[in-house]
């Protein structure tokens, strides 16, 4: 089962290779990872996309990765409510004729153009993993001469107030 696990880590030299390495050596599969800075100095954060077989498995990984001395906390968020996005750039051949072609193709997905040369061009997306996928399936008709993604990156939606939590505001008195 795919599951998204965050941790928020010491941001130091060798965290991600000791992250990875626990990984590794009790044969998770990643099948994404996303590691940046967060608003607070020296606290990074890592989203991964791990693939477990089952609930003892997860627990198993939480379990390793809290025990890690960088590790200040880690949060299985695959099912509550998430914000999550990932980059692609995609190289795609090109020429004056199609470009038009491929502006048509990736409008819908607001895809933009970042970069355009004599024989192709690079267009950024950003999104949920299907829509990449999407765009991709589309454009790979042209020829992909290059294609790079960043991995999800993703943590939990921020609170909304209840409806008996509003105040009630009225211009007239």
């Amino acid at each position: 089962m795919r599951r998204i696990v965050t941790a928020t880590v010491q941001n130091r030299s060798g965290v991600l290779n000791r992250v990875t390495g626990l990984l590794a050596k009790r044969q998770f599969n990643i099948e994404s990872i996303s590691v940046g800075r967060t608003e607070a100095e020296g606290i990074s954060k890592m989203t991964f996309v791990v693939d477990v077989e089952d609930e003892r498995k997860l627990e198993q990984l939480t379990k390793q990765l809290n025990k890690q001395i960088d590790v200040l906390k880690v949060s299985d968020i695959t099912d509550k409510a998430i914000v999550a996005s990932e980059l692609a750039l995609i190289r795609v051949v090109s020429n004056a004729q199609i470009r038009n072609e491929i502006q048509g193709i990736i409008e819908p997905f607001r895809a933009s153009i970042i970069d355009i040369s004599k024989d192709s061009l690079t267009v950024q997306v950003t999104g949920k993993q299907e829509k990449i996928e999407a765009l991709i399936d589309l454009l790979r008709p042209y020829g992909i001469k290059e294609l790079a993604r960043t991995g999800l990156t993703a943590f939990l939606r921020g609170q909304q107030p209840q409806v008996a939590e509003m105040k009630n505001y009225s211009i007239l008195k």
